[in-house]
């Protein structure tokens, strides 16, 4: 079998790239978003599954259900490695009305493509399906397999699950990440803070009736609200309101007051942002909400619990939490996102405060997750530290590795370019699945636009990214098989 691979090899070294379908590209993205796939919304998830099985058939693939992931497959020589491809159908939630632009539509305008999920991660699950179907009819020495997941955003069992009845790929690409190629992944932490209890305070002629903020751990929250009940006789908001709407908000982010009789509503507009790998591009507006009120609010837990968000979020990098400042070179420190205030299910849907961090070395998930509950003690002993998610830990690659230095080659010949290797704050199944590694399809000169309000892709990245596939499935499907691709 080896010789007939590196025969298959030798027959194939100058075989010319093929040219890409770009027009069915755009398309495609834009039936892929119209599906609201969300976590929890079973009938999207099942009709997207449905549209991806009958789309690989169209362009000559194989396709077919495995559990929670669906493979779609291109076959090799009988015997032959497979060469992995890993996307994930499922994308973060959105608040509607903070979009200018319809999240599920899927409009194509001003050379963009706009909706939830263009970027991340129905953009590559596009350009993969594409690039599979270019080098469809060139000899190959490997299957080509591509892994569609279904709840990446939402707990991350499905590749898990796959892998107890299914064989991993020889070795995989994660299409989930930046170009040229990731070698180094910080940990995902989740860290909970709780109230003690509910109650609304007392000191002031206003109780607090409800704290609300974000969406999910992963996106800078761009709305925050806390709601105030007058206690007794007529409300008299007066004097608040001047004295709230004397103070400046954070930077980029806007502050509205609302009436509805009793209550007075405190809300703070932000700028959504993915936390791990753009979140200097957010304004948060939870930080910016507890900033505002400092000092308003009646003396009780609740309030404590606003306190600390602008506590976490005295800085990007932790600063204020204690994190140790320095980290493995390449690194670039730790990303502090304070993301949501609501019940969590994590946490026996309680109301809690969630701070997504990404991790660097050295720091383990057990000594990050002490040293956050310490300061929690420290701030307040109406405060409780909780484990919402402390079991991820980062990744590293050697740059040297076969894999690695292909896929350099690659992007090179492809862009006419050449890049260094990439750190990421942000996650992938790169961490769950033997031999895989990271490889765009982001570009890394431009702020990221997953998780984003009107999160958008450009149309000529689209196409660059998928010429990189193509030339990367062009040079690995065609050529000898890689032993060890992760060693030197």
């Amino acid at each position: 079998m080896r010789a007939l691979l590196l025969a298959f090899a030798a027959a194939c070294a100058s075989t010319p790239r093929p040219p890409p379908d770009r027009e069915r590209l755009v398309p495609l993205l834009q039936e892929a978003i119209r599906f609201r796939t969300v976590a929890h919304d079973d009938a999207a998830h099942r009709d997207q599954n449905a549209w991806l099985l009958r789309t690989a058939a169209s362009l000559g693939l194989a396709a077919r259900e495995a559990g929670p992931v669906t493979e779609i497959e291109l076959a090799g020589p009988t015997g032959a490695p497979v060469l992995g491809l890993v996307v994930h159908g499922d994308v973060q939630p959105v608040e509607e009305k903070q979009w200018t632009v319809p999240p599920f539509a899927g409009e194509a305008r001003d050379g963009f493509v706009y909706g939830r999920g263009a970027a991340d991660d129905k953009g590559p699950l596009v350009q993969a399906l594409l690039a599979m179907r270019a080098i469809r009819d060139l000899p190959r020495t490997h299957t080509v397999r591509l892994l569609v997941g279904s709840d990446e955003e939402s707990g991350s069992t499905d590749v898990t699950t796959y892998l107890k009845t299914h064989a991993p790929p020889a070795y995989t690409l994660v299409l989930d990440s930046d170009f040229p190629v990731v070698v180094g992944e910080k940990a995902w932490d989740g860290f909970g803070v709780l109230p003690q209890d509910l109650e609304g305070g007392t000191g002031k002629p206003w109780a607090i009736a409800e704290v609300r903020a974000g969406l999910a751990p992963s996106i800078v929250p761009d709305l925050a609200r806390v709601t105030l009940r007058w206690k007794e006789g007529s409300p008299a908001w007066d004097a608040l309101e001047a004295r709230l709407r004397g103070r400046t908000p954070d930077a980029g982010t806007r502050l509205e007051l609302v009436r509805r009789g009793d209550l007075l509503d405190v809300i703070v507009h932000g700028r959504s942002a993915h936390a791990g790998v753009n979140l200097e591009g957010g304004r948060n507006a939870l930080v910016s909400l507890a900033r505002v009120v400092a000092g308003e609010l009646p003396d009780c837990a609740l309030a404590d619990l606003l306190a600390f968000a602008a506590h976490a979020g005295d800085g990007l990098r932790g600063e204020a939490l204690g994190l140790p400042a320095h980290a493995d070179p390449g690194w670039d420190g730790w990303s502090v996102n304070v993301a949501t205030i609501e019940p969590t299910e994590r946490l026996g849907n309680r109301l809690a405060l969630v701070i997504n961090l990404r991790r660097p070395p050295p720091l383990t998930g057990a000594q990050s997750l002490a040293l956050l509950s310490e300061e929690v003690r420290r701030f307040s002993p109406r405060l409780t530290p909780a484990d919402y998610y402390f079991e991820d830990e980062p990744m590293t690659i050697d740059r040297d590795a076969k894999l690695v230095r292909r896929l350099l080659d690659d992007y090179a010949r492809a862009t006419g370019r050449r890049a260094e290797p990439a750190v990421s704050g942000g996650g992938t199944y790169a961490k769950r699945i033997p031999r895989a590694i990271a490889f765009g399809m982001w570009f890394r000169d431009k702020p990221y636009p997953g998780h984003d309000v009107d999160e958008k892709v450009p149309i000529a990245d689209l196409y660059a990214g998928l010429d990189v596939l193509i030339e990367t499935l062009r040079d690995l499907a065609t050529g000898p098989p890689l032993q060890d691709p992760l060693a030197p």
